[in-house]
């Protein structure tokens, strides 16, 4: 089979897993569910709306991905988080590191895939074409993509546009340097890396290089700029000179079998140890008991043998709160003009905690655990399905989410209140409050949130696996507007009364939407 074949065979497998995986993504929005046939994946119309979403999936992704990498590197080094008046070196040193990382991390020739299975194990393809084909699109896209990115952000920070023409073939030889490496420590012992599975000496290795690309520029440590430079272009004609190591090596096959078999076996076990690992969190003492009676009685018993994850968890974050508070109060009257500076940032940071209080927030802990081990198994009778009995429970559910959530948030909230008096921040007494009450209005906010798309989008089937795109794509978003959130400054007052309104209304529309909607979709997925 020629190597042009290969590659159109390689390629419409690809395509065609993205296009049925777009098709039953369709299937899961509600909205849209009702308008798509029975027989979806026959419609050629539909088939085709799908291949060009994939095609322009394809095209972003030889831009998209790079982009905001090279645009956080950019946020990095021209934020100031160095000592100096040169952006270009700490640019030029951030990426030096994080691409000499990328190289051993992200080889694009050791990561198994559905599709690499497909096409070497069921169509018994040719492994090593296969490989050198993928990993040649690969490299070309990583060229395209950096050729045309790295100039744009690399002059912003005063590069000369000759360096930066230097990354993109600079970052192809690295990583062609380290897929060589790789090859020959096969060939001596029979080791081979698998991008999917990294090992704790690599995540480690990986940390600790990863806080010194961003760390050391703060602190006035930076790689000089010359030599960046140069080490870059080593690392393009070193990857020339090793290309043909890549291209001559006969082991694909070997490498791909165990590599998949490895990646098969993984995502066999993925599901039962997800359970496993929930189930070791409930409380296995015999003697928990209550007495209420009702969703009220099955709602205690459920939050004291969930205790490591829900209340536990909550002390223990309000406590690491406390103590950075109590950290921050003590800098403050060590460095008074310190302390000056940050009570003016507090008066417009107030968005920064969005963030922050989403990763807090323990919804999505709390509604995994009721579908594991509750919802699993109450959901196959009907009377659990009425929707008096969903509504009750959800109402006493929400009533435990805020309650757990409320505990770190009250303790971010007067904190943040007693460091602004601390610092002088604010004249007007009505600020104090309104951070501790915005605060615990976003704290709600995502109690809500979580149950009541839990609730109305219910992801999981009989087997404990997700299987809503809705859902993920919802959490996606959620994370999206929480992460930009971080970029807005408003003023406090104006932020704070916004975010009490905004949750107040939310709250009401949430649970509108629970009442009518949820006895029809709090249901088992198939």
């Amino acid at each position: 089979m020629g190597m042009s074949k290969t590659f159109a065979i390689s390629f419409g497998i690809k395509n065609t897993y993205r296009v049925n995986s777009i098709l039953y993504g369709l299937r899961q929005i509600p909205l849209i569910k009702k308008l798509l046939p029975d027989s979806l994946y026959e419609s050629r119309g539909l088939k085709v709306f799908a291949g060009v979403l994939s095609a322009l999936w394809e095209l972003l992704s030889v831009f998209l991905g790079k982009a905001v990498y090279l645009a956080l590197i950019f946020a990095a080094a021209a934020g100031g988080i160095y000592k100096g008046d040169d952006p270009g070196r700490a640019m030029l040193h951030i990426y030096l590191i994080l691409t000499f990382v990328g190289a051993f991390v992200n080889t694009y020739l050791f990561n198994p895939t559905r599709d690499k299975h497909y096409a070497i194990v069921l169509l018994r393809m040719d492994a090593r074409q296969y490989a050198l084909i993928q990993y040649g699109y690969k490299m070309l896209k990583l060229l395209l993509g950096l050729l045309v990115l790295f100039p744009i952000f690399g002059r912003l920070v005063g590069l000369p546009l000759w360096q930066c023409l230097l990354m993109a073939p600079g970052t192809a030889g690295a990583k062609a340097l380290a897929a060589a490496f790789c090859l020959f420590r096969y060939e001596k012992n029979g080791t081979y890396p698998n991008e999917n599975m990294l090992g704790k000496l690599q995540w480690a290795a990986i940390l600790l290089l990863s806080a010194a690309a961003f760390i050391l520029p703060a602190v006035g440590l930076m790689v000089p700029e010359l030599f960046c430079v140069g080490l870059m272009g080593l690392f393009f004609l070193g990857g020339l000179a090793f290309t043909g190591k890549i291209l001559r090596f006969q082991e694909y096959r070997a490498i791909c079998q165990a590599m998949l078999s490895q990646m098969l076996s993984q995502m066999d076990q993925a599901s039962g140890a997800a359970k496993k690992q929930t189930e070791k969190l409930i409380s296995p003492e015999a003697g928990i008991t209550s007495k209420k009676a009702g969703f009220e009685y099955l709602n205690e018993l459920f939050i004291k043998r969930h205790q490591k994850i829900l209340w536990r968890s909550s002390r223990r974050i309000a406590l690491v709160c406390a103590c950075v508070f109590l950290g921050l109060l003590c800098f403050v009257y060590a460095q008074p003009k310190v302390g000056e500076e940050l009570g003016g940032r507090l008066l417009t940071f107030l968005p920064y905690f969005v963030y922050i209080m989403y990763f807090l927030n323990r919804g999505t802990g709390f509604t995994r655990a009721l579908f594991m081990n509750c919802d699993h198994s109450l959901l196959t009778y009907s009377f659990y399905r009425r929707p008096k009995a969903i509504l009750k429970l959800f109402s006493i559910r929400l009533r435990e989410i805020v309650k757990i959530n409320l505990l770190p948030a009250a303790v971010i909230g007067a904190g943040l209140s007693l460091l602004l008096y601390v610092t002088g921040g604010s004249r007007r007494p009505s600020d104090y409050l309104l951070i501790v009450v915005s605060i615990l209005c976003m704290s709600v906010f995502f109690s809500v949130h979580y149950l009541t798309i839990y609730y109305l989008l219910q992801p999981y089937n009989a087997g404990t696996e997700m299987k809503s795109g809705t859902y993920g794509l919802i959490c996606f978003a959620t994370y999206l507007v929480c992460f930009c959130m971080m970029q807005v400054r408003i003023p406090l007052f104006l932020f704070g009364l916004a975010c009490i309104l905004f949750c107040v209304i939310y709250c009401a529309v949430a649970c509108l939407l629970v009442y009518r909607l949820a006895p029809k979709t709090f249901k088992l997925r198939p």
